[in-house]
């Protein structure tokens, strides 16, 4: 089979998260009354063991506590409150959802986007939950390769490595690409995968 027609199997979830936020929300880390990082969108790509692409997944999310998105998140993410109404499901749908695209893959991050999934189980009085699968923090990594990760955000990682960013910056989706494009491209200039044991 010649290499272009070869399967790749998945062997990872790469995702990220968009969550409420306001313009003050960075300077003060969330800790104003009320301001809390609920979720508004999951997005999602299994790559392979050379984090090639291989599927998507999409989904938003309505916030319980703050369901009127701040005009700065709409501005920053590309999600609109309408786009919310139209199409957002609860966290609790969300994460099952995500969890059942993932089959039990590790999952892997920019940072310690599963301490915000946990964060929302808590916030939500969620006791239920399954278990978050394997994860990794790409960001280390990258570090440990001697990438300046100081400012950088998920829609930065797949220009950091040389790699066009393609779509809406801060949007989950688009950016879970921009991860799984920078750590391919990292691999393929002779970085071992993070997900080599």
């Amino acid at each position: 089979m010649a290499p272009s027609q070869q399967i790749r199997l998945p062997a990872a979830v790469v995702f990220d998260l968009e969550f409420t936020a306001w313009e003050d929300s960075m300077a003060t880390n969330w800790l104003r009354p009320g301001a809390f990082q609920e979720i508004v969108q999951i997005g999602a790509v299994k790559v392979d063991g050379n984090f090639n692409a291989c599927e998507s997944f999409d989904i938003l999310v309505r916030p319980r506590l703050n369901p009127v998105l701040s005009p700065y998140l709409e501005r920053l993410t590309g999600i609109t409150n309408e786009a919310l109404d139209a199409k957002g499901v609860d966290f609790s749908e969300a994460y099952r959802a995500f969890l059942a695209f993932g089959e039990g893959l590790p999952i892997v991050a920019f940072g310690r986007d599963d301490l915000v999934l946990i964060d929302n189980f808590r916030l939500y009085g969620i006791s239920d939950a399954p278990p978050l699968p394997p994860y990794f923090n790409v960001k280390a990594w990258m570090e440990q390769l001697g990438t300046d990760t100081r400012g950088l955000h998920a829609c930065d990682v797949g220009p950091s490595a040389g790699v066009s960013f393609s779509g809406q910056r801060h949007n989950g989706l688009d950016d879970a690409l921009s991860v799984a494009a920078g750590v391919a491209a990292l691999i393929a200039r002779g970085a071992r995968s993070p997900l080599a044991a």
